[in-house]
């Protein structure tokens, strides 16, 4: 996760019991999405042009709605693509 441009460490809740030992091995790696593949977005005109009539609706400034895709792995294992095709704009409650 990114906070202020900059990766930071996963931390996990603590619990009463561990299933692996937390110590630190090895060198740090990073797990940045677009470190080994290169990503693509596909949208669907449909899906956009829904969202933006639900933005242009809502009376609030700020509002939730929710994207639905599916993630792939190109043939050659080179790339991934995100591809959006549903819109859900979720409950107020």
């Amino acid at each position: 996760r990114f906070v202020a441009e900059r990766m930071v460490p996963f931390s996990f809740p603590l619990s009463k019991c561990a299933l692996w030992d937390p110590v630190p091995m090895g060198d740090v790696i990073d797990s940045h999405i677009a470190y080994y593949r290169n990503p693509k977005l596909s949208m669907v005109e449909k899906t956009l042009r829904l969202a933006y009539r639900h933005a242009k609706q809502n009376e609030k400034k700020l509002f939730s709605c929710f994207l639905l895709g599916s993630l792939s792995v190109d043939e050659a294992g080179e790339g991934i693509m995100l591809t959006i095709d549903r819109f859900d704009p979720g409950r107020e409650v």
